[in-house]
């Protein structure tokens, strides 16, 4: 059976006697651009929120951490870690880290020609933001500054 997200964190909140979450809506539609060329000859960079980091690098902390990691495409699952705000949604990725971070999955879709190349380094964040502000102003600047750098067509989008 579904968990209805927004019902089961809303219900939560009322219980814990918080005010209610304050959900965002967007005043406008997100500014996605269509691919101009074929999958198989676009360089894509990949986006996960579920926390993940390399070993060495720093963990995530969970309040409004909007920083970003640069995971090395080339890195090997067993060095994925793991930290998030919704630590209960994380024994699955714990035990495979290709369900939210598929680098393997994707290197093989560039080494068989169905893109043409994943960019070198695959981001990732902690999704579970509670700052709108910071968001706008702080996280969704500095990941597009990276895949402009990165000269991606598309990114690949993994949300946790």
């Amino acid at each position: 059976m579904p968990v209805r997200y927004i019902d089961a964190i809303t219900a939560r909140y009322t219980k814990l006697g918080y005010e209610p979450y304050r959900w965002v809506y967007a005043e406008e539609p997100p500014a996605f651009r269509p691919i101009t060329k074929p999958l198989s000859e676009a360089r894509v960079g990949v986006l996960t929120t579920s926390g993940a980091y390399a070993l060495g690098q720093t963990a995530f902390h969970y309040k409004d951490d909007t920083g970003v990691r640069a995971i090395p495409k080339t890195t090997p699952k067993q060095d994925i870690r793991f930290s998030h705000i919704t630590e209960n949604y994380l024994e699955d990725p714990r035990r495979d880290p290709d369900c939210i971070l598929p680098l393997a999955a994707l290197n093989r879709l560039e080494n068989e020609g169905f893109v043409g190349e994943v960019a070198d380094e695959a981001f990732s964040c902690m999704g579970g933001i509670y700052s709108q502000r910071r968001v706008r102003e702080e996280l969704i600047p500095d990941l597009a500054a990276r895949f402009e750098a990165q000269s991606v067509d598309a990114v690949f989008l993994i949300p946790m």
